[in-house]
């Protein structure tokens, strides 16, 4: 009887064990949860929204122009929208986007647009007035928050390199009323 105990013992600490493992490796390479901090993606993700973030082989060839990223930014990951992909020329102008010349609608900036308010809500830009070059460099984003008011992002920093994204957010699972897996 002591011996199967211990054997039910051994299969539980196996098992145990075994989950764990499974538990680091899909964390490390697979997914991974961020909680946003701050006001700089509102409306889309607000402060204490609870993300999954896809980590399996998000490289370049993968991104697209507006998933909704994160990616390490000196001591901190930040969450941000992608808005350039290498070699676009970007400008804006009367709060309107223009990549490549061609004018695109981001719908997910309405609840900010207020017309009666009078104030751009990301203000005219050219890309090389901000940056000194003329298109998103190899192996670079041009990346925006979606609260343009109120976000610290390319404008302010820079591009980010490819090597720095950590991954696409997938999924918001907190708060449960907000679960959502479109941004």
């Amino acid at each position: 009887m002591a011996e199967e105990k211990g054997s039910i013992f051994l299969d539980w600490l196996k098992a145990a064990a075994l989950g764990i493992i499974l538990f680091f490796l899909v964390n490390t390479f697979l997914f991974s949860s961020y909680e946003v901090e701050g006001k700089s993606m509102e409306p889309t993700l607000e402060d204490g929204d609870r993300l999954v973030v896809n980590k399996i082989g998000y490289q370049i060839s993968d991104m697209n122009r507006f998933d909704v990223i994160v990616f390490h930014g000196g001591n901190e990951d930040y969450v941000k929208r992608v808005i350039g992909l290498p070699g676009d020329q970007i400008r804006y102008e009367n709060d309107q986007l223009f990549i490549n010349g061609k004018k695109y609608d981001e719908p997910y900036l309405n609840q900010y647009k207020n017309p009666l308010i009078g104030q751009k809500l990301t203000g005219d830009f050219v890309l090389s007035d901000l940056t000194g070059v003329e298109i998103v460099p190899e192996n670079r984003l041009f990346v925006m928050g979606d609260n343009r008011l109120e976000s610290l992002d390319s404008r302010h920093f820079g591009f980010v390199s490819i090597k720095d994204v950590v991954g696409k957010v997938e999924v918001r699972y907190w708060p449960l009323e907000k679960f959502n897996t479109k941004f």
